[in-house]
């Protein structure tokens, strides 16, 4: 293994043993130089791309100016290299493990002959997009900068909103062979400190090869969840502003090298409810909307199920309430109908999200007459099903987050099939089995999934559902959420 390897004095032995760890020659983006520094030999090893080309000249260009350097051999590697290299981060090493570490992410390596002792020279730079507004969690008016795909651009994004001496970045990697950087962000006055040693001990037990889908796979590594559980159960934001509000409020944020996105840790049901929309608005309208919001949960959930329960079932209460008129309809005709309309929404609303903004009206306009005159007509639904369907439909899509819409659409499908294959008891079931559901969904640490509401927490759980003046909503301490599990 390479972390038992050091290097030799020899600078050929160590050339050698880098030919047999990497694909020198073989892999066209490994570049090396052979170098003469005054009158001792050297090899330079980067990663085309990753290096920033114009420091590396003036670098070597100047260890190789005789008038520069004065030192005909290098006696003094340290003293050296503390004397002469003074346009980058500069470290030493002899652990190879280190240095391959180093390389493929980024700095290079330089090999000085006579020392069993590598030089890298950090002048890294990443291939990255520009930063701008995340898709998926938009704002009227706020800050217009998202996280990237560049770890140290969204580190950046934090220290720039809190500048505070207690924000504190520690970095670990995790994958054998993808090698990611993790940052755990948090502020040391305010952080708890079980929930961060927890937290830290779990990574460090992580036994993974590569982190395939960023901060995704690591959501999934940390809180291992049976699929009867499909809320979510830690909250991940592209926006900084929403990132350093849960900061400086205690929570500890996890950013992944590669994705965009920023784990949220402890993770509770009401998270997934907010929106910085709301406190971009005075506190009279953010809290409407906010009402709003928690209205279109259960609408999202239960509207077309009680809807196929009471006009299948008992049509006279329909009647009476003059709440539709498809008392002509079976039973099992409206099931169908229910269920077609529900597949056709979300096929509809998949294909618009992931096609091309070129065809995006384009499809508006094919699925709206598909779901719309053509199903009509050719007895795929009905007027009043995709009436209550799209209202269903603009219910979860006022949602703030996704992954919790798409949840309770999950179960919204269960309610429909349990209601209407049996009634008014498959209805009862069917709730049963997504109240069972969300009661059980597992949160990391064994923190309360429904708090502030269990364990109760009076002054919390105002906070989250009424938009409170900034004088006043202002952390004057941590929440309190209960005891954390280190198993």
């Amino acid at each position: 293994m390479a972390q038992n390897i050091s290097l030799s004095t020899e600078l050929s032995q160590n050339i050698d043993l880098l030919h047999r760890l990497l694909p020198l020659g073989k892999s066209f983006d490994l570049i090396t130089r052979d170098l003469r520094l005054g009158e001792t030999p050297a090899f330079w090893l980067g990663i085309n791309g990753f290096c920033n080309t114009e420091i590396l000249q003036q670098i070597f260009s100047d260890l190789q100016d005789p008038h520069y350097t004065l030192d005909p051999e290098i006696r003094d590697l340290p003293r050296y290299v503390q004397s002469r290299l003074g346009y980058a981060q500069i470290s030493l090493t002899s652990s190879v493990d280190d240095i391959l570490q180093n390389l493929l992410s980024g700095p290079s390596i330089l090999l000085v002959d006579g020392f069993d002792q590598a030089v890298i020279i950090d002048v890294r730079t990443y291939p990255v997009r520009s930063i701008s507004e995340p898709d998926t969690e938009r704002s009227t008016r706020g800050a217009r900068d998202g996280f990237v795909e560049t770890l140290l651009f969204n580190t950046n994004l934090i220290r720039r909103r809190v500048r505070s001496a207690k924000l504190t970045f520690s970095i670990c990697t995790l994958g054998t062979e993808s090698r990611t950087d993790v940052a755990i962000a948090y502020l040391a006055d305010q952080v708890n400190e079980e929930l961060l040693e927890a937290l830290k001990q779990k990574l460090s037990r992580l036994q993974i090869t590569s982190l395939t889908m960023g901060s995704k796979s690591l959501e999934e590594l940390l809180i291992h969840k049976r699929w009867w559980n499909p809320l979510p159960s830690i909250q991940l934001t592209e926006r900084p502003d929403v990132a350093c509000s849960y900061l400086c409020e205690g929570h500890i944020l996890l950013i992944v090298d590669n994705s965009p996105a920023v784990l949220l840790l402890p993770g509770t049901i009401f998270q997934f409810t907010q929106s910085p929309e709301d406190y971009y608005n005075n506190p009279l309208t953010g809290t409407y909307f906010r009402m709003i919001r928690f209205l279109c949960i259960p609408v999202s959930l239960l509207l077309l199920p009680v809807f196929l329960l009471l006009s299948a079932y008992y049509p006279e209460i329909t009647a009476s309430l003059q709440l539709t008129p498809v008392s002509d309809l079976s039973p099992f005709r409206l099931f169908f109908y229910v269920l077609a309309v529900e597949f056709l929404l979300d096929l509809f609303k998949y294909s618009a999200a992931l096609s091309s903004s070129r065809v995006s009206g384009a499809l508006s306009i094919v699925g709206g007459l598909l779901i719309g005159d053509i199903a009509v007509s050719l007895n795929w639904a009905s007027t009043e099903v995709l009436f209550y369907a799209a209202v269903t439909m603009l219910a979860n899509l006022s949602l703030s987050s996704i992954e919790f819409a798409d949840a309770l659409r999950i179960y919204r499908i269960l309610l429909v099939v349990t209601t209407g294959l049996w009634g008014l008891p498959g209805f009862i079931i069917g709730l049963t089995l997504v109240s069972l559901s969300m009661i059980t969904t597992p949160t990391f640490a064994g923190f309360s999934y429904f708090w502030p509401l269990f364990p109760f927490n009076g002054p919390a759980l105002r906070s989250l559902l009424f938009r409170r003046p900034t004088y006043k909503a202002q952390p004057s301490k941590v929440w309190s959420r209960g005891h954390v599990h280190t198993k």
